[in-house]
């Protein structure tokens, strides 16, 4: 565990403001325009990448619901039916003024005092229906699409490849890569999804006896990020980084230590909360594509859900660890629906 800590607390997010959006689309698209330029000159390739909007969908609904088994659980609020149908959640609550008070709790009333976010209607039977409105989802599209440009440049800049990146449409992504005449080996960069996981420490023997000898059965030696020491790690019995919902580069207060941040959404903040409580005193392991960012005592449960990763990182290491986290996070997977190979032009 030598060289890596994790302090698992409330950490500060920057937020995206709608500057910084602007400047980082400028910047994108300068790029971009002098890969075409590269691209009509050079030669090479071009690829278009669909983002799954059906799994962005599945997420926000079945988030929608999460926070309001919560909400209701929380309030002590009398419910039924509770369940995920066509879009959307339905739930019985019987009590108008309950209704109305947990309607109010899902989200931030607008001045119409109507969340916001999510439109309600009469399912019939007593039902309530829940479902992101139209524009919520386009809004988290979007999000989501610049979300996964960002994995796009920071994974082909850790490779090496020279690209410009730029959003095509609501839902696609277009990549330009001037001099590569291989487009099928760019592509598969991302065709494996990054695995994210948290998992306790088998402590039954040490990771060297492991090494030597073979791990007992539902463990396996992973090796770590930066250490590149063993770990024992066990198979089950931790939770899957799906529900990051966040993650960035930072520099840590005090230290100055560059620092890779991360949230969890309501219900991974709960299962870290499981965890972390039935397991005080023991080590547990963050993994991200079977190599250990960090292995920590837990001290004491971990009820916060956001934490952040120091591990004697570069800049550069920070920003690939944050970028890694928010891929592994990323709903659905990158799909290839146009693929081309450029000639140069002729002059």
């Amino acid at each position: 565990m030598a060289g890596f800590f994790v302090a698992l607390a409330f950490v500060p997010f920057l937020p995206n403001t709608a500057a910084a959006d602007a400047q980082l689309d400028k910047a994108r698209a300068a790029i971009a325009a002098n890969a075409a330029k590269a691209l009509e000159t050079q030669g090479g390739s071009r690829i278009v990448f669909k983002v799954d909007a059906a799994a962005l969908r599945e997420a926000i609904v079945t988030d929608l619901r999460d926070d309001l088994y919560r909400t209701l659980r929380e309030g002590r609020v009398p419910f039924s039916g509770l369940a995920i149908n066509n879009g959307g959640v339905e739930v019985k609550i019987a009590d108008a003024k309950d209704r109305d008070r947990v309607l109010g709790k899902l989200t931030p009333a607008t001045e119409a005092k109507t969340p916001s976010g999510i439109e309600v209607s009469d399912a019939g039977g007593g039902l309530t229906r829940i479902a992101p409105t139209q524009g919520a989802f386009a809004d988290r599209l979007h999000d989501l699409v610049g979300q996964s440009s960002e994995m796009i440049e920071q994974r082909l800049r850790n490779a090496d490849i020279k690209a410009g990146v730029l959003p095509d449409g609501a839902d696609r992504i277009r990549v330009l890569l001037p001099g590569v005449a291989d487009p099928d080996r760019v592509a598969a960069i991302f065709a494996r999804k990054v695995r994210v996981s948290i998992r306790l420490i088998d402590l039954s023997m040490s990771a060297e006896d492991a090494v030597k000898n073979s791990p007992p059965s539902g463990a396996e030696v992973l090796y770590g990020y930066k250490d590149k020491q063993p770990y024992l790690v066990l198979r089950d019995g931790g939770m899957d980084g799906d529900d990051i919902v966040d993650a960035s580069p930072g520099l840590a207060t005090g230290t100055r230590d560059p620092i890779a941040s991360f949230r969890f959404n309501a219900r991974g903040t709960r299962r870290l909360a499981h965890i972390t409580a039935d397991n005080i005193g023991k080590p547990f392991a963050i993994v991200l594509d079977d190599q250990v960012l960090s292995a920590p005592v837990i001290r004491e449960p971990i009820t916060g859900g956001s934490g952040q990763i120091s591990g004697n990182f570069t800049i550069q290491e920070a920003m690939t660890v944050a970028m890694m986290l928010r891929a592994g996070a990323l709903p659905g997977r990158l799909t290839v629906v146009e693929q081309q190979i450029v000639e140069p032009a002729k002059h």
